[in-house]
């Protein structure tokens, strides 16, 4: 499949690009190429072959959850630059209008 100069333009003013001729050209090669590939894979033959979901065993790299020893509220507290009444204080996200 043939891409034209004037789809590549497009696809550029679609992604506010400024190109040179010399880029377009090039463009116009490389997503001709791409879509060309594109359509062998299409023409393969693959009914006789299963669906996958990957190709590598699956294992979890995370650790058991087990509940440990919690921070006392002081040395969880401490390093927060703002707190106020045993909790961080954060600067307000939303105003009240915007709820």
């Amino acid at each position: 499949m043939r891409i034209t100069r004037e789809e590549v333009l497009q696809i550029a003013a679609l992604a506010r690009l400024a190109l040179t001729d010399a880029e377009i050209a090039l463009f116009q090669e490389q997503l001709t190429a791409i879509l060309d590939y594109a359509a062998s894979l299409q023409r393969l033959e693959t009914k006789a072959i299963p669906p996958t979901t990957t190709v590598l065993p699956l294992h979890t790299a995370l650790r058991e959850d087990i509940p440990g020893q919690t921070l006392p509220q002081a040395e969880a507290l401490g390093n927060a630059p703002h707190t106020q009444a045993g909790y961080f204080l954060v600067p307000q996200i939303l105003l009240k209008e915007q709820l």
